[in-house]
């Protein structure tokens, strides 16, 4: 029987799955799944509705217990987790400002700094209810950073939002990475505009069918079986991390900014 995420502080890693496998109700939704996500690394999990990739979220922040495996982490390891949707109730009067502060001791300075970072100033004071779904995704990252991560865990970070709002929103993300050197676990559908914004991919249908680099896993048999031509006319751009972004994707020279 596995256990719980668990401490373990050899090795360079933030969090390390190895051998995990979870049933629901006589249903294989895990079967031997190892990964590994280092300080400074973007994962993304892609693969087909069902495929387990939200119950191995679930795991990984101790909110289901495998069957078999272990889950460890470092040592007071500091995690903010962007669920893939959630909903306030229309009758609770609260605007963004008020449901970003429900976080116990969330400092002025920090306050302002994500809001800045995830250009949510302007909607402070709106109502939560009130706000369009991409600017919600915005405030539930900004909750997520506000916890100060050492490892971002994104749940379809980009769902109900537009396609430019998609890029930007992914740029971003890239951008928080290089600037905390948090780690990242990030739930995608969207294949064409993620690849460019991650260092690795983990295509999971229950088991993993290949890992690796972006380039390397679209031409991965398996991938093509369960995609197909899904990326047929995107083409798959990535790019080193030897310099920084601002918030609207431009590079900033940093000669001195390396994540190899």
């Amino acid at each position: 029987m596995s256990q719980n995420p668990s401490v373990d502080n050899s090795g360079d890693f933030l969090l390390k799955v190895s051998g995990v496998s979870l049933q629901i109700a006589g249903r294989q939704i895990l079967d031997n799944i190892d990964l590994t996500v280092g300080k400074g690394e973007i994962l993304t999990l892609i693969g087909p509705n069902g495929s387990g990739k939200t119950s191995l979220v679930r795991l990984l922040l101790g909110l289901l217990q495998a069957d078999q495996g272990s889950i460890l982490c470092r040592s007071r390891l500091r995690i903010g987790y962007m669920p893939q949707k959630l909903i306030v109730d229309n009758a609770l009067p609260l605007n963004v400002e008020g449901f970003l502060k429900l976080i116990p001791q969330v400092k002025s300075q920090d306050f302002k700094k994500v809001s800045q970072q995830v250009e949510i100033e302007s909607l402070l004071q709106n109502p939560v209810q009130n706000i369009s779904g991409g600017e919600f995704q915005r405030v539930l990252l900004a909750r997520a950073l506000l916890h100060k991560p050492d490892l971002l865990v994104l749940d379809e970070p980009a769902q109900g939002v537009d396609i430019n709002g998609q890029q930007k929103l992914y740029q971003l993300i890239a951008n928080i990475r290089d600037e905390y050197g948090c780690g990242v676990i990030m739930v995608s559908h969207d294949l064409n505009l993620v690849m460019a914004s991650t260092d690795r991919v983990l295509c999971l249908n229950t088991h993993i069918c290949c890992t690796g680099h972006p380039e390397a896993v679209t031409q991965h048999p398996e991938y093509l079986k369960l995609f197909g031509s899904s990326m047929d006319g995107f083409a798959v751009y990535t790019h080193s991390h030897d310099h920084s972004h601002d918030l609207h994707g431009d590079v900033v020279c940093d000669q001195d900014h390396d994540h190899g």
